[in-house]
């Protein structure tokens, strides 16, 4: 994390002098976030400040896909609307997106029965074939065999009494046929705190700045880690494209990133800006679901 301050001030001074348009609106801050810092403008805008060195990367990555695919998403989705350069008094770019109203899934839990076909009619939508030139990511939506010295480290990391159960998963899902159809579109970090509730369901879907195209089983595993215990068959089956070997490899991205989630609730407890403690006890809801 940066040791800069990112305050009310910093924020308002760059939006008069770049968006000048906007500097009369509203601006609070929103708790949350790990790589941005998120402001809310008004009540239809939000400013996304980065605070970590990868941070603009995925802003600029987002301002450059998002606004097309968003359209033909079932959901809300944080669309970038203007871009802020760098300057003397933030040395990195920042944006404007529209706001998504609801509250993060780590801390108002999806409860409602229709969740499942909610984020299968998402994922359906969003999971359609990627332009040659879309992002690729090291870490999503690859085969889980270039993954293999990153559960084993996270595994020993988390130490937990399911170690036996959850290498079988894995194994099996590492025994599961690859993909191979084309890369499709991916949001690739499906997890409780990048996503939003209303009333218990589903209400819309945020931070993309790890968009990129491939396999499609990394971003099912939010059948776990999403979704309510016992909801995965009912989201397998309005979802309709995932065959028993894709259905393996989505429970191996499932336990990675339930393991990550415990990790990161970890480094939240430990008072890291920007940290998580309610990480951890979804990331142990989410693996208690997939091994069970």
């Amino acid at each position: 994390m940066d040791s800069f301050e990112i305050d009310h001030n910093l924020v308002r001074s760059l939006v008069r002098e770049q968006h000048p348009d906007l500097a009369g609106l509203d601006l609070r801050a929103v708790p949350g976030g790990w790589d941005n810092q998120l402001w809310r403008l008004g009540e239809e805008l939000a400013v996304r400040m980065p605070r970590t060195e990868r941070a603009p990367a995925l802003l600029r990555k987002e301002h450059r896909w998002l606004p097309a695919l968003a359209p033909r998403l079932p959901l809300p989705v944080p669309t970038p609307t203007r871009i802020g350069e760098p300057s003397s008094r933030f040395p990195r770019p920042w944006t404007i997106a529209t706001w998504v109203p609801g509250e993060p899934a780590d801390r108002a839990p999806i409860s409602h029965d229709r969740a499942a076909d909610t984020l299968a009619d998402f994922l359906k939508a969003l999971h359609v074939e990627a332009p040659a030139d879309a992002p690729v990511s090291p870490d999503r939506g690859v085969p889980l065999s270039t993954l293999t010295d990153a559960f084993e480290k996270t595994l020993e990391e988390v130490a937990c009494d399911a170690l036996r159960n959850v290498r079988d998963v894995w194994e099996e899902a590492l025994a599961a046929a690859d993909g191979d159809g084309p890369p499709v579109w991916l949001h690739g970090d499906l997890h409780p705190a990048n996503i939003v509730v209303v009333d218990g369901t589903l209400s819309g879907v945020i931070d993309f700045g790890d968009m990129c195209a491939g396999d499609p089983a990394v971003d099912l595993a939010a059948a776990w880690v999403l979704l309510p215990a016992g909801a995965a068959a009912r989201f397998f089956d309005a979802y309709a494209h995932a065959d028993e070997a894709m259905i393996r490899r989505a429970r191996g991205w499932a336990v990675l990133k339930s393991l990550f989630l415990i990790l990161m609730g970890r480094a939240g407890d430990r008072g890291l800006p920007g940290g998580k403690p309610t990480w951890g006890p979804a990331g142990w809801a989410a693996l208690d679901r997939v091994l069970t």
